[in-house]
């Protein structure tokens, strides 16, 4: 009886998961906080991760800021595809996916005492972008850490640290340094770190 339980709750839960990876990717409406799996055919080095933004944007190489919230992932890989084409021989062929769903509000549960943590975004540039939930006191130098660091493509002198509609310079090479804040500069709830992607010859 157990075995015929246990093999039923399997077979259903294979259908659940298989029906939410469908609705993610067949008309599914991207939504803030969600990540986007995104690949370029022709160009490997292009192939990354990029979360949404609070803005519905991402920031994605060669194709600047693109809106994608309320989106299907078709769609945004025809735009991305176009805003390409001019880097390459013709328009490439560009695949989106939804890597990860943002988190959902759900119902608070009795449980061990969780320390509370910051809620951050990192985006651009990063070996793994998306939402950070680091721990009260966090620096923007360890953010970028506990990111996993910045890609070659980075621009370390440029990254910016965007809190509401101010925005921060900071020198990841000098941690610091003139018109830059500090690498021990500590982050708020909600702040943005940008890594922009290096220009030619910089």
């Amino acid at each position: 009886m157990i075995k015929v339980f246990t093999r039923t709750f399997a077979a259903i839960l294979s259908v659940l998961l298989l029906s939410n990876a469908a609705t993610a990717q067949n008309g599914y409406q991207i939504r803030t906080g969600d990540t986007l799996q995104i690949e370029v055919v022709e160009d490997n080095n292009l192939n990354r991760s990029a979360l949404v933004l609070p803005g519905g944007t991402i920031s994605f190489p060669f194709a600047g800021n693109v809106p994608v919230a309320g989106r299907t992932t078709g769609a945004v890989a025809s735009d991305i595809a176009d805003r390409l084409s001019s880097n390459f021989a013709s328009t490439p062929t560009v695949f989106v996916s939804v890597g990860q769903l943002a988190e959902r509000p759900a119902a608070l549960a009795a449980g061990p005492f969780v320390p509370p943590t910051t809620d951050i975004y990192v985006t651009g540039e990063i070996a793994n972008p998306g939402k950070l939930a680091g721990s009260q006191g966090i620096t923007i130098l360890q953010a970028i850490a506990q990111g996993g660091g910045l890609t070659r493509f980075a621009a370390g002198k440029r990254i910016q640290l965007r809190r509401g509609d101010k925005i921060y310079p900071y020198n990841y090479h000098a941690n610091g340094g003139v018109n830059s804040i500090s690498g021990s500069t500590m982050l708020a709830p909600g702040d943005v770190i940008v890594v922009p992607q290096r220009r030619l010859f910089e």
